[in-house]
Order: C-alpha cells, then structure tokens, then sequence
C-alpha cells in the first residue's frame, strides 16, 4: 500500500474568506490553507505527519502550479514524501488523482497494491480511521474500494483505492472524484463504520473552529 495526498486545490474559498483579503497574496502564503498554522504547524504537515505514521511503501502529495504551490512545495522541501505536479489544477480534484496515479504506477511502486487517497486540507484525520480501513481492506480482498462512513457524516474520506481501480479515475471529471462512483457502483465498495467525521479547511472559520476543537 502506498498513501497519495491531493495537495493542489487553489483553496479560493480559504483566501476569499481572510479579513482584509480580496486576493491571494503574490507570494501565496497567506491565502493557502494548507499553510495556515493549526497547532503550531501547517495544515498539510498536519496530514503528511498522520500518513507518515502508516509507514507504507511510499507517499505521493500531489501539488498543483503557481506561486502559492510553489510556496507549498517549498515548505515541504525537507521531507521524504515523492512529489508530483499537477500542472492544470483548475480542472479539479479528478485531475490530481490521474496525475497521482500514475505517479503510483511507477514500476518503482509496484508492490504497492492500493493506494490510500488522503485530502490535504483534512488535518484532523484519524490515524484510527485509516488502520480500520488497511484491516477490512485485508480481511475482504475482493472489495476494490474501501471507504469510511462516519457517524456524524462528512465524506468518505481517507479512500482506499486498490490498483485494479484505478483506471476508473480515467472517467471522473471535476471536484467530484470517486464520489459518484461510490454511490453508483455500491458494489464495489466496503463501507467501514467509524465514530465522528474528519472536517475538511475550507474558510478560515473552519480552521478557527478545528482549533478550538
């Protein structure tokens, strides 16, 4: 198993949302989101660090271009994870997970036998969450996509993908990624029942509210 972040959101909500800002800032920090402090660190370390701690085969972060990923993948510039360029991130989430997995289907990664899709902005994600889902992942083999279902509601994600589906990614379009696919082909997907949600960073009150937390 291999971890694939999606990282290149413009995060336009984020930066629409800061007092005084009616644009991203020119070198792009201050309207990223995943550069915003929570707990002392970026919210994308916040998620990096949560899938480092699954210590599988490799971990991809796919970025997108412009300044404000430039900013990104300089604060990341130390780290061990593989990175990869979204160069047209406008085209929307399904466009970073092409671009991730073929990355991923480098014959360098080719042990890994799925990929677990995490969202950048989800810095509360729960290491927990993402143990249940590698454990029905090995305990029903046949299932090609494994996802969380949360008590509280708030997505499907982290997504455990494995590498038969991938080509599926080939038909999605937009900001939607496997979503639609997880509603129309219930059969080939295990959901896994957990406790809470994982709250994406989309305002700057989101973030306010994840510190608080």
């Amino acid at each position: 198993m291999a971890v694939l972040v999606l990282a290149a959101g413009a995060g336009s909500r984020f930066s629409a949302g800061l007092p005084g800002t009616d644009q991203p800032a020119h070198d792009g920090v201050a309207a990223s989101k995943l550069l915003a402090p929570l707990d002392g660190r970026p919210v994308l370390e916040h998620v990096l660090d949560r899938a480092a701690e699954l210590r599988s085969a490799a971990t991809v972060v796919v970025l997108g271009s412009g300044p404000a990923a430039d900013s990104i993948e300089a604060s990341i510039a130390w780290r061990q994870e593989r990175r990869v360029i979204n160069a047209h991130p406008e085209r929307g989430l399904a466009s970073s997970l092409r671009v991730g997995l073929v990355e991923m289907a480098r014959p360098e990664l080719a042990s890994a036998g799925a990929a677990l899709i995490m969202l950048g902005d989800q810095p509360r994600v729960r290491l927990g969450v993402m143990r249940a889902l590698l454990a029905a992942a090995a305990a029903t083999p046949m299932s090609l996509i494994v996802a969380p279902r949360y008590a509280e509601g708030g997505g499907s994600n982290p997504l455990l993908v494995r590498r038969a589906a991938w080509p599926l990614a080939a038909e999605m379009e937009g900001d939607r990624g496997f979503g639609p696919l997880l509603r129309a082909r219930p059969d080939l997907v295990l959901f896994v029942d957990v406790s809470g949600t994982n709250p994406d960073v989309d305002t700057p009150a989101d973030l306010a509210h994840l510190s608080r937390a």
